[in-house]
């Protein structure tokens, strides 16, 4: 087995833009002529870091199938690697990998795009129905265009609310509900336990975190290529506000809660951390290294007057097949492998989009006796509450918030006064990609 490693390896960060509604139909799917195949061909696969051993898994358990891995970013980060090589094989006529892993969500986008787009329509007699059935409800939002299914989701990363119930029972502070009492408690833990945290700020992140969750129109489709972006909107508004006054406080941070400092100095005061379901175990066991028993999650908060808690997700990687592979039948397998297997999802560090993997995995979740209460109901009920106007697009939110608002934090100014320029910044990037802003 072949393994190159191509541009920088990924953190064991699984942070990547979120999606909601699949781009509206515009016509019916044209129909796939895969190229000529070559049945028992290597197939090239491009993965991240923490998919790699995955894939030599699966090669382990398939040693008659010829495989050469290439590590590449996995897209991480409001990266646009593979999209960017793509492009140079489409000029060059060759060089496209036979699968490709993506921890951005956005990717679909564009991948599904173009004369011949990179990926494969999977519902065109490439993976199963019965497979793609399988899925969670909305799972595959972000890989379905123009009545296709150009990609099977890895995981999904909703959003829950993280606490530490050791610390939460030692200050006699209960679980908030709602995001008026996570404030509430936000602002007595500044004075009662200055130092402690109930979130942060400075990830790239956080708008998946926040503002997904308070159902800002940061981005939402309207229809192809169109997007409404107001941030001035009273949904975004309100989430501004809230967080300007607990940074001010000191109970939510600036800093990313992947920075060295921040693991030094500030992971052991961690009381509540609104965030994705894989910080359970990368985050709070493997990065912070909190002992077993402390950490347990709650339900996303919501805000009083809203008819139900809605929340994000941040990451959910993506696995393409290439519309260009000569050998569809091994890409298909294994990619159907990487998203369904028992063996290899059961076990992985985040929860699989697949149910039938999800139930596994779960339970393997319980079974570890890391959490101080069973994360089970809490994370099959976020699964279902992802709210749907915060679209995919071919432009990365977390990219945009890094090079815009997390400077302006850093330099004292307020979520609630950079919402013009990042509203700018996203509505500058949009259409510089073609879409129409609203």
């Amino acid at each position: 087995m072949a393994v190159a490693v191509l541009g920088a390896v990924s953190l064991l960060v699984l942070a990547a833009c979120g999606s909601a509604d699949p781009t509206p139909a515009t016509s019916s799917p044209d129909t796939f002529k895969p190229v000529a195949q070559k049945e028992g061909s290597e197939i090239t696969v491009w993965a991240d870091a923490t998919r790699v051993p995955g894939v030599q898994a699966y090669q382990k358990a398939h040693p008659n199938v010829k495989i050469k891995i290439v590590t590449y970013s996995g897209d991480a980060n409001g990266a646009n690697d593979l999209q960017t090589k793509v492009q140079l094989f489409d000029r060059t006529g060759s060089g496209w990998p036979d699968v490709a892993f993506s921890a951005n969500v956005n990717d679909g986008t564009w991948a599904s795009q173009g004369k011949t787009p990179y990926a494969a329509p999977l519902n065109q007699d490439v993976i199963s129905q019965s497979t793609l059935n399988g899925f969670a409800d909305g799972a595959l939002n972000p890989c379905t265009f123009n009545g296709n299914t150009y990609c099977l989701r890895n995981d999904l990363a909703q959003n829950v609310l993280w606490y530490n119930k050791s610390l939460m029972d030692k200050f006699g502070y209960s679980v908030p509900t709602t995001w008026e009492e996570y404030q509430a408690l936000g602002e007595k833990v500044a004075k009662e336990h200055p130092g402690y945290l109930v979130g942060t700020a400075g990830d790239a992140w956080s708008p998946e975190v926040y503002f997904w969750a308070s159902q800002c129109t940061a981005s939402t489709a309207t229809g192809a290529k169109k997007v409404k972006v107001d941030l001035q909107d009273a949904k975004c508004t309100r989430m501004a506000k809230l967080l300007d006054t607990l940074i001010a406080k000191g109970s939510v941070s600036k800093d990313t809660v992947f920075s060295a400092g921040f693991i030094k100095n500030q992971a052991s005061k961690v009381l509540m951390l609104p965030g994705p379901s894989w910080f359970g175990q990368v985050l709070f066991n493997s990065t912070f290294k909190i002992p077993k028993g402390q950490i347990a999650a709650a339900s996303p908060l919501k805000f009083e007057g809203d008819a139900k808690n809605y929340t994000g997700n941040v990451g959910g990687g993506l696995w393409f097949v290439s519309s260009h592979s000569k050998n569809l039948k091994a890409a298909a397998d294994l990619v159907t492998w990487m998203t369904t297997s028992d063996a290899y999802q059961g076990t992985a560090g985040t929860y699989p989009a697949y149910k039938k993997a999800a139930v596994i995995w779960l339970a393997n979740q319980k079974k570890t006796g890391y959490f101080a209460e069973d994360v089970s109901p809490v994370f099959k009920e976020s699964a279902e509450l992802i709210w749907p106007g915060w679209s995919a697009t071919q432009y990365s939110q977390e990219a945009i918030y890094s090079s815009t608002v997390i400077p302006a934090l850093n330099s004292g100014k307020t979520l609630t006064d950079t919402l013009d320029t990042w509203e700018t910044a996203i509505t500058d990037k949009a259409k510089s990609l073609g879409y129409t802003v609203n």
